[in-house]
């Protein structure tokens, strides 16, 4: 259980800066934070995603509690306001958050009154269910619950105009036909709530400000030990909504289900099987995963990347199967498609079809079901076969060396993608150290199973010619790793950046050079992960922060990305390098920011503050497999 008392509830900077999520299982979720103060414009308590989260839209974006005592009124919500100010400030009455089994709990202390609210979704439904149950009072209490409502894009925001569509339905009203929401005594009124602020757009250099429509209220007298019970859910609206007691049990029931299928043992292990199971989603298309949360959707090359930690690693199997299917079916000259938020089908990477080969290696190393590299065979080899020919943005191997070039002017092809201005960051045109890890390891893999199922292929000799020719270009003469890219515009690119690990890492890496390892902790390894560029570099940036253009610019340039305690990991431990207390500052990490998640990024300087998602999907299944790994 991850909980805060009143020193962390009661402060607003700590207790708004730690932020909480439960997903629907399609990539609709409810998030805020343990103040319960709205912070983004993407925390509400109903978001609902269209199929594949390629968008999501918000509704219910609160429900605001009144507890009346006789004469005396608490309002217990949290917001602020345009102008500055915050109110109501109800966090000060917040005892108590915790966080257990995947369902957040807060617990407000009124002197002789005792009132807790705990939510959870439906898994496979976008519906919440919210309980509110009075633990102590000397005589019943009347709760008002007031839900703030809107309709819009997720990434956006909505001004105040006429008055909403607000239906009255059975036991509560239905909003702009979108979606419906229950509970007691429904009573509707109607107003807009104006100039709610949202500080973290501000800081992300974005607008801040939104309206929202005060439907109404619920009320019910409690008496102690009496619940609320508040369900909203998006259409189809299939019968009667679910009680929301009934969702919270489910959602502990799933939760200890998922620990004893990942085979966690400890209270971290457990957390990261709840995290894990958040970004895994299904799809019209079958199972698929959500590259992040609040804002992301299905990214090809973060699911490949993921494929180990979030499936085999949780001991889901039939869904690695499926996702495995699902991916090859989208191959195209050679390339996997890299699904995006938009929804479409776009090529525009130069390593998601190389994790795909890797995923399946893996996938069978872990299963031994070697008919999938029978039904997937044709687009393996279609995946090399292009590679190795040339195909889309400058994919190619050369024909000298067997390496992997890639790289078109104006396009950033590998992990390390940031544009700005529509300009990348970080173009690395020529051959990147990573690509070519994962050439050879998709080269060797398809060689392997292809002998295994006794289909003709001469993928070895391939891995053996690029094997070579990485051992002799890649090894910088001055002993410090290796190169970042090699063959690039301007010659070979000496830059100390993380990527040259997944050369010593991979299970068929070419090269075992502990100096590697030696050279990336010592400039690049945090608690939480590694920076994307040593800071003695001339274009080192150490905060990842202000407005997008500032944001992207230093996204690759010296920010931690904690997917990178994976490879770190795998080196590390190929070259007999000491792993102690190596993925402890990351298991603390779970109760600092993402509560039981990990983040996208963080801060190149110390003391390496969180940034982007607040819950990343490779973040989790990198730590999830690192610490299978050094068990």
């Amino acid at each position: 259980m991850i909980a805060f008392g009143r020193q962390v509830c009661g402060d607003l900077e700590l207790a708004s800066s730690r932020e909480w999520l439960v997903t629907d299982g399609l990539g609709g979720y409810a998030m805020g934070t343990v103040s319960g103060l709205r912070t983004r414009r993407y925390h509400g308590l109903l978001v609902v995603a269209s199929p594949g989260a390629s968008s999501r839209r918000l509704g219910l974006a609160a429900l605001e509690p009144v507890v009346r005592v006789g004469e005396r009124v608490f309002r217990l919500a949290t917001d602020e306001w345009a102008g500055g100010a915050v109110d109501p400030a109800g966090h000060t009455h917040l005892a108590q958050f915790s966080l257990e089994h995947g369902v957040p709990s807060w617990r407000w202390d009124l002197g002789d009154v005792v009132l807790e609210r705990e939510l959870a979704m439906a898994h496979g439904r976008p519906a919440v269910g919210v309980v509110f149950r009075l633990l102590q009072a000397p005589r019943p209490v009347v709760l008002d619950l007031i839900p703030l409502c809107t309709w819009r894009d997720a990434h956006g925001e909505r001004l105040a105009g006429g008055a909403p569509e607000v239906t009255a339905v059975a036991g509560g009203f239905e909003f702009e036909n979108a979606y419906r929401v229950a509970g007691p005594g429904w009573q509707p009124d109607g107003d807009w709530y104006r100039g709610v602020y949202a500080r973290e757009e501000a800081a992300r250099g974005l607008n801040p400000v939104e309206d929202l429509w005060a439907a109404g209220r619920f009320t019910a007298e409690l008496e102690p030990g009496g619940t609320v019970q508040i369900t909203a859910a998006a259409t189809p609206f299939d019968g009667v909504l679910p009680p929301a007691t009934r969702l919270i049990n489910e959602a502990r029931r799933r939760a200890r289900k998922l620990s004893r299928q990942a085979g966690a043992t400890d209270a971290a292990g457990r957390q990261l099987a709840v995290a894990a199971d958040q970004f895994v989603i299904d799809t019209p298309a079958g199972p698929s995963a959500v590259a992040g949360y609040p804002w992301f959707g299905e990214w090809s090359r973060d699911l490949m990347t993921s494929f180990e930690g979030l499936l085999l690693a949780t001991n889901r199997l039939d869904e690695a199967r499926e996702v495995l299917t699902r991916a090859s079916a989208t191959v195209s000259e050679g390339m996997l498609a890299n699904t995006a938020d938009t929804g479409t089908l776009e090529y525009n990477t130069a390593d998601a079809a190389l994790w795909f080969l890797h995923a399946i290696g893996r996938y069978v190393d872990a299963t031994g079901d070697l008919d999938i590299v029978a039904a997937l065979g044709d687009s393996m080899h279609d995946v090399l076969s292009h590679h190795q020919k040339g195909t889309r943005y400058g994919i190619a191997a050369d024909p000298v060396d067997g390496l992997l070039t890639q790289g078109s002017p104006g396009f950033a092809l590998t992990w390390m993608d940031a544009r700005v201005g529509g300009r990348p960051v970080t173009e690395r045109r020529g051959k990147p150290v990573e690509i070519n890890a994962l050439w050879i390891e998709g080269l060797t893999v398809t060689a392997d199973l292809f002998d295994r199922i006794g289909r003709p292929n001469d993928w070895g000799a391939a891995a053996e010619l690029a094997t070579a020719s990485f051992r002799r270009r890649f090894p910088r003469p001055d002993g410090l790793g290796l190169y970042d890219v090699v063959d690039g515009p301007g010659g070979d690119d000496p830059s100390l950046r993380p990527n040259q690990l997944l050369a010593v890492g991979l299970p068929h890496a070419p090269i075992v050079d502990p100096r590697v390892v030696e050279v990336c902790r010592e400039a690049l390894l945090t608690s939480i992960g590694l920076r994307s560029l040593a800071p003695d570099a001339p274009a080192y940036v150490g905060r990842h922060s202000g407005g997008p253009a500032e944001r992207d610019h230093a996204y690759h340039q010296g920010t931690v990305w904690p997917w990178l305690i994976g490879p770190f990991t795998d080196a590390s431990l190929r070259v007999g390098a000491d792993t102690g207390g190596l993925l402890d500052g990351l298991e603390l990490h779970l109760g600092e920011w993402g509560l039981g998640s990990v983040s996208e990024t963080a801060d190149g300087d110390a003391p390496h503050a969180a940034t982007g998602c607040p819950f990343q999907a490779w973040s989790v299944a990198e730590l999830v497999r690192a610490r299978r790994a050094v068990r």
